[in-house]
């Protein structure tokens, strides 16, 4: 049975901007190559190197410590977040990945009760961690509160912060100033005015029309007004009738602002295969409307524009 729990906001609970955020770092390290996105900012740790890649490497980055063993389902779901997210960081963290199972020593030393467990190291210190498979958003959300607290000790030491490389710059480039529309309509979201925010995003497509930003945005804010209404608990009992078009059209929206983007794509697309004339035109064009609200090379656009094709034709 499908669940149709309310995010509280599309920009909060459930962001689909962060699909286009994912899949912009994942073309970064496909980009710098293989070096970057796996060869210094992870290492497999042993006891012997220890000291030399942990302890060591901790005195000038943070080692994020992912202690893990091929016995627990858990290890197998964080470290892939775990790889995924430190080796966005482009460098400014490591992660050390320790085996426990080979190396007991070490979970022993560090007192490791349970596994999956990860350890942010500074300093030579353990500074903070966690025991529990997180989601992706939470593991971020955890690493970029480390990291701010890292530029707090070196602000607060700038002695202790290590040298720039030569050719190396200290600061990354500024970014170019945000569309005064893509502002606007972003607080009026904060704000709860969608309305606002639908006509900050139109102004913007008015002006250029191919911008993804303000097509993804105009989407996801036209997803919340049709489903702000909306009783998860009617549309789940109005889901018994196939023919009740706009009750499972409802359910694909609430579906999207829950997450579950491949199944609210099926379900429009399985519409579309069991109807015809305008409930079946109806139905093509909300899909077409839910496409937009994701970047343009998410892999769910390409599966689900196969299917609709095969639907169609």
């Amino acid at each position: 049975m499908a669940d149709f729990s309310r995010p509280g906001s599309l920009y909060g609970a459930v962001d689909l901007g962060a699909r286009k955020q994912a899949l912009d770092a994942q073309t970064r390290r496909e980009t710098a190559g293989p070096q970057a996105a796996s060869g210094a900012s992870v290492v497999d740790v042993t006891e012997e190197t220890f000291t030399t890649d942990v302890i060591d490497r901790s005195m000038t980055i943070p080692v994020i410590l992912d202690l893990w063993s091929p016995r627990a389902p858990g290890s197998a779901q964080l470290s892939p977040v775990l790889e995924k997210v430190v080796g966005d960081l482009g460098g400014r963290a490591v992660l050390a990945k320790v085996n426990v199972d080979a190396s007991p020593q070490i979970a022993q030393a560090l007192r490791v009760q349970a596994v999956p467990t990860v350890l942010a190291i500074f300093q030579g210190q353990a500074v903070t961690g966690f025991q529990q498979v997180l989601p992706e958003q939470e593991v971020s959300r955890w690493l970029d509160e480390l990291m701010g607290a890292v530029e707090q000790f070196y602000e607060a030491n700038p002695d202790a912060r290590p040298p720039v490389a030569e050719g190396e710059q200290q600061e990354a480039p500024p970014e170019p100033p945000a569309d005064p529309d893509l502002v606007a309509a972003e607080q009026a979201i904060d704000s709860g005015d969608m309305d606002a925010a639908a006509e900050a995003y139109q102004r913007l497509l008015a002006r250029a029309p191919g911008n993804e930003d303000a097509k993804m945005g105009l989407a996801g804010v036209s997803l919340i007004k049709r489903t702000a209404d909306a009783d998860p608990a009617d549309v789940q009992r109005r889901l018994q009738d196939p023919a009740d078009v706009a009750a499972h059209l409802l359910a694909a929206d609430l579906e999207m602002l829950s997450g579950s983007v491949d199944e609210a794509f099926s379900r429009i697309i399985a519409v579309i295969k069991r109807t015809s004339g305008d409930e079946r035109d109806q139905a093509r064009r909300h899909l077409l409307g839910l496409f937009d609200a994701l970047p343009a090379d998410d892999p769910s656009l390409a599966k689900a524009r196969r299917a609709l094709a095969s639907a169609l034709f």
